[in-house]
């Protein structure tokens, strides 16, 4: 996978023109998960391209198909159904055991990026592995009113922030469900409370959701990855 990280610094810095901040909280080593806010189809690759260590990123299954799918799957992004995927999870795990990255999106879908909820898979994800969770702000992939769908324009500033190291673990005694309901309500006012800071010091603002005819219209998934049956 290390070829794609070439790649990605080209689309950040020059395909777009990404600003990065942070970098120094991320850890020089050990499993990190990368948890950014999801407004557009590049905050994944923003995101890949902007951290200062190589990660594996969770896509959405149906984006490995024909030529992008071989291309996704050689730089070792993982696919993941987003209406429940444990293997996706398992797989995840393993390689935050062998101490690499995953980047994740736990909003699950497109929307503001203010991270109202987001999934309890990166929870049970981060407390599973032991791994640090870093806040990712991703911001300019999509402003005002445009579509969920559209693609930014070519040389558009973009400003991605990765935030303070969060770490989240079962405290003795409690129940496996109220732990992760516990570290995912954590990891979410750490993810909302990071993106609100870079809000403020950026100047850039957060996109309106726009809705339109290819805007998705089932419902939104808030397990979006399942939880693996070894839970308890």
């Amino acid at each position: 996978m290390y070829w794609s990280r070439p790649v990605g610094w080209l689309l950040d810095h020059a395909v777009y023109r990404t600003v990065v901040t942070g970098r120094s909280n991320v850890p020089r080593s050990g499993p990190v998960i990368f948890a950014g806010n999801h407004i557009s189809y590049l905050d994944g690759p923003v995101m890949f391209g902007a951290a200062p260590r190589p990660m594996h990123v969770l896509v959405k299954k149906e984006m490995f198909a024909g030529f992008l799918g071989r291309v996704l799957r050689a730089s070792g992004q993982l696919p993941i159904d987003r209406s429940g995927d444990r293997a996706a999870l398992q797989r995840a795990k393993q390689v935050l055991d062998a101490g690499r990255c995953v980047g994740i999106l736990p909003e699950g879908t497109r929307g503001s990026g203010a991270v109202d909820s987001i999934s309890n898979g990166v929870a049970w994800l981060a407390m599973a592995s032991g791994a640090t969770v870093i806040p990712v702000a991703i911001l300019g992939t999509r402003t005002g009113d445009e579509h969920r769908d559209s693609i930014p324009e070519l040389r558009r500033r973009l400003h991605v922030s990765f935030g303070a190291p969060l770490s989240v673990n079962r405290k003795h005694g409690e129940p496996g469900r109220v732990s992760m309901d516990r570290a995912a309500a954590e990891i979410r006012a750490a993810l909302a409370g990071h993106i609100q800071e870079a809000v403020r010091t950026t100047g850039r603002q957060l996109p309106g959701v726009v809705y339109g005819p290819l805007a998705p219209t089932q419902p939104r998934h808030q397990e979006v990855a399942g939880i693996p049956a070894d839970h308890h």
